[in-house]
């Protein structure tokens, strides 16, 4: 069994390849410096002769990209699972977020992955779409909730969270092993994995309770009301476990 996974220089993606190598899967990288995504004809030569059991797409590139290789997925009766974003919302109008809401991102990224999401569907009708909110982790770097709060204490002498949003986040692992399930049993469609869906927690509490759960004493957590969305993404249902089973100080505060 071959995994095909895209975006093993980024944050979540490596944290996937040890649940595929946990299921007893060979990780397959797409190297960019030997492979231009944009080279089709050599692109498709190569998904030819490797012949990945599965694609996992979790790798920046183009949404003409994201479609080949999801036509290559249809083509080939492969299962397909692609990472989009809560920031396909835009925070008017507020959440929580269904997945049949009309997407409303007006920020370049949001948009981006828009268009990767449509070109996907149109290219494969069997394609998991998964959207996924802030990551959060001990040590793996990128765009890691945790590791951001600290560069925010160490640059601004502070962490500023407000209570007047409550954001879409699940910690990486657990994301990792739901993506892992959508590799190994499909559902097609788009999805959604957050969790923080049900409790409702806002920011500055999810704050609090990393600077406990991590023993951030330093930081020095400013409470405000100056940014407002309910970014939350609904309809996930048990594929990752709540914030609470993580983050013990959370028990018995949901926002519900």
């Amino acid at each position: 069994m071959k995994w095909l996974i895209t975006g093993l220089n980024g944050t979540l993606a490596p944290v996937l390849a040890r649940q595929a190598a946990a299921h007893g899967a060979e990780v397959l990288a797409w190297d960019r410096n030997r492979l231009p995504p944009d080279d089709v004809a050599a692109s498709d030569a190569w998904l030819r002769q490797e012949r990945p059991d599965a694609i996992a797409h979790l790798g920046m590139g183009s949404a003409e990209w994201a479609g080949r290789l999801a036509r290559h997925a249809a083509d080939h009766g492969l299962p397909f699972v692609f990472t989009s974003t809560a920031m396909v919302f835009h925070h008017l109008p507020n959440g929580p977020h269904a997945v049949g809401d009309e997407r409303s991102a007006q920020d370049p990224y949001g948009q981006y992955k828009c268009a990767c999401e449509d070109a996907i569907l149109a290219a494969n009708a069997e394609a998991s779409v998964v959207r996924i909110g802030w990551q959060i982790d001990a040590l793996q770097p990128g765009n890691n909730m945790l590791m951001a709060l600290d560069q925010w204490q160490a640059s601004q002498g502070r962490v500023s969270a407000s209570q007047a949003w409550k954001p879409a986040c699940s910690f990486m692992g657990d994301t990792a092993a739901a993506l892992a399930g959508l590799m190994m049993q499909p559902v097609p469609g788009v999805s959604h994995l957050d969790s923080n869906a049900d409790e409702g927690h806002h920011f500055a509490r999810v704050a609090q309770a990393l600077k406990r759960a991590f023993h951030r004493e330093a930081w020095d957590i400013h409470v405000h009301q100056d940014y407002e969305h309910d970014q939350r993404l609904a309809g996930g249902g048990a594929r990752v476990p709540p914030l609470s089973a993580r983050l013990a100080s959370l028990s018995g505060t949901s926002s519900r």
